[in-house]
């Protein structure tokens, strides 16, 4: 008598949520290396690595129940397996089409249900009908209710706020580093050198043709390893990350972030679960709740959030581009050559990209998302560079985040305005502009800020698709108050160089 179906798993539903529950823990595991999946794409270096590391070390874990196959594609890869499988629903329009599909010829038995996200579509759905704008915070607090996470007994949101954003944007301390314990780092193995020499070759044979730099391996790609990244944050850098996490420092990468987006985008930690060990902690007393709340948050707000929307809203969705913005990203944004920059800080994002494939959430919205938005970039390519150039970039990280509340190239349907902002707000929350070749209280002249001028020329730009936004008002009219405005929109106009 035949064992049960095999589980076909994606390469981001790697964790034993997946493949470890009563349901499946005795289903042989099929996992392919297809060489379609990364060919033509310039993906990071290091997120090449992470994903085939992270194959590798799930195949040594589960031993012999696994059977890992490299294919030029998936069909073949399935086709070579010889045997149905079921599949859980994967993570982007494309492989949900293909997967369909294989459905409706008999290759796919059946179509799970993602365990890596807390809520169904059919509950997002029920709770998106009917609205033509979709709030976070709306969103959030429902999450929170629904799954009972940091309520008091009568179900009231524990500390008597729902948000404690308010006590989490502090500057920067005058310090070069925070006072805060390192982040968990890996040690590289064996699997590691085996990657390491198979990219070199994939590189040398014109078959891969990554972005940035090879680096010492940064993230978790184990089960285990995940597990002790989790602990290391919430146990020794969880309070310290609530109140400086809008904050940037040019020599402190990491800060208190929690540095868990790798693992759980690869399906290595069950979000729900991590959630309910965040909290444990405030009930513990051992981390403050505003920094428990800011952390739970992106896991249980922000990061389900982008995914149901990625669904919701469609792969019509990455077309979307209210500001009419069709500028091509520059080459030295493909190339990630943070040398050809000298703003300060938009040089030191780029170069963590180069260096990590990694920048934290307001170096990707407040610097690069920041310039992008100002100098008319085209959102779609936009959002392509930041799903190939970003070790957690997956397809449906990022149009929520690009499309939607960087570039507010919906309209209005994520974000309630655009995320534009002058030098002013870097030079407050950053160390960079001190010794920056860059004024941020100039608009003019061969030290204007590129920020403060390029907030001044996006208004202006913009100014009729704007005005109909409340929240823009303001803005709008110090624009008109500028006496010098022609002369800080022509300059901008031909400024070549940042």
């Amino acid at each position: 008598m035949s064992g049960p179906t095999a589980l076909w798993l994606f390469a981001d539903q790697l964790g034993p949520h997946f493949h470890g529950t009563p349901e499946h823990r005795d289903r042989d595991v099929l996992l392919i290396r297809s060489a379609a999946a990364f060919a033509g794409k310039p993906f990071h270096r290091q997120k090449l690595h992470l994903v085939q590391a992270a194959l590798y070390r799930l195949a040594e874990d589960l031993g012999d129940r696994v059977t890992l196959l490299d294919a030029p594609d998936y069909r073949t890869g399935l086709r070579r397996f010889g045997r149905p499988v079921v599949v859980h629903e994967p993570n982007s329009h494309a492989a949900d089409a293909f997967v369909r599909r294989l459905r409706e010829e008999g290759v796919v038995e059946e179509i799970l249900p993602t365990p890596g996200f807390v809520r169904s579509k059919e509950d997002f759905a029920e709770w998106a009908s009917g609205r033509t704008r979709f709030v976070m915070e709306d969103f959030y607090r429902d999450q929170r209710s629904r799954f009972e996470v940091l309520l008091e007994p009568d179900g009231s949101p524990a500390g008597g706020h729902w948000n404690y954003d308010r006590d989490n944007r502090e500057p920067p301390p005058k310090t070069t580093r925070l006072d805060v314990p390192a982040p968990w780092h890996p040690r590289e193995n064996p699997i590691d050198e085996r990657v390491r020499a198979e990219l070199d070759q994939a590189e040398r044979d014109g078959v891969l043709h990554p972005v940035g730099v090879d680096g010492p391996r940064r993230f978790a790609v184990g089960r285990d390893e995940a597990q002790r990244a989790l602990h290391r944050f919430l146990d020794h850098r969880l309070s310290a990350f609530g109140p400086h996490q809008d904050a940037m420092l040019t020599h402190d990468w990491a800060m208190a972030h929690a540095l868990l987006s790798v693992p759980l985008n690869l399906g290595l930690l069950d979000p729900l679960d991590v959630v309910r060990q965040a909290e444990q902690r405030w009930r513990d007393g051992t981390a403050a709740l505003e920094s428990v709340e800011g952390f739970v948050r992106q896991v249980l707000g922000w990061r389900e959030w982008v995914w149901h929307l990625y669904w919701h809203l469609g792969p019509d969705y990455l077309r979307r581009n209210a500001l009419q913005a069709r500028r091509k990203l520059p080459d030295w944004w493909w190339e990630l050559d943070a040398d050809a920059v000298e703003a300060a800080c938009l040089r030191t994002a780029l170069a963590g990209v180069r260096d990590r494939g990694y920048a934290h959430h307001i170096e990707r919205l407040m610097v690069l998302g920041n310039h992008a938005l100002q100098r008319g970039y085209d959102p779609a390519e936009l959002n392509a560079w930041f799903a190939t150039a970003f070790v957690d970039g997956f397809p449906w990280v990022m149009p929520a985040n690009v499309i939607g509340m960087s570039q507010y190239a919906d309209g209005g349907i994520v974000g309630t305005k655009p995320y534009a902002a002058g030098g002013a707000y870097v030079n407050r929350m950053s160390d960079h502009c001190g010794g920056c070749v860059y004024d941020p209280k100039r608009r003019t002249g061969p030290r204007a800020c590129p920020f403060t001028a390029g907030y001044w020329a996006f208004l202006d730009r913009n100014e009729e698709r704007l005005r109909g936004n409340h929240r823009m008002r303001q803005p709008l009219q110090g624009l008109r108050r500028l006496r010098d405005l022609d002369e800080v929109v022509a300059q901008e106009a031909d400024r070549d160089h940042f």
